[in-house]
């Protein structure tokens, strides 16, 4: 079953190349969506793919790049439609 969620990650994980490494993993494993920075130093991302893949996803991003340093991990859900494939956003 093909689910959708949101997530916000916070800690140090911007200008540790944590959202070029989320793009990677979430195109890795097939999973549609996007990632970005927000103003208030955390970054937000959507995957969208079957259920497994996406609590696979969401777990991992607990590791990040080397130089991350993740806090917590929020979810959401996500209603919205995202488009086929994964992308970077940009900072909202």
């Amino acid at each position: 079953m093909s689910v959708s969620l949101r997530v916000v990650v916070s800690g140090r994980v911007q200008g540790v190349w944590y959202r070029a490494w989320t793009e990677k993993q979430a195109k890795a494993l097939g999973l549609d969506g996007w990632v970005r920075n927000r103003r208030d130093g955390t970054v937000e991302a959507v995957f969208s793919g079957a259920g497994e893949v996406v609590e696979t996803m969401i777990k991992s991003l607990w590791d990040g790049p080397p130089l991350a340093n993740v806090t917590a991990v929020e979810r959401f859900e996500h209603n919205e439609s995202v488009g086929p494939s994964f992308a970077v956003k940009s900072t909202e």
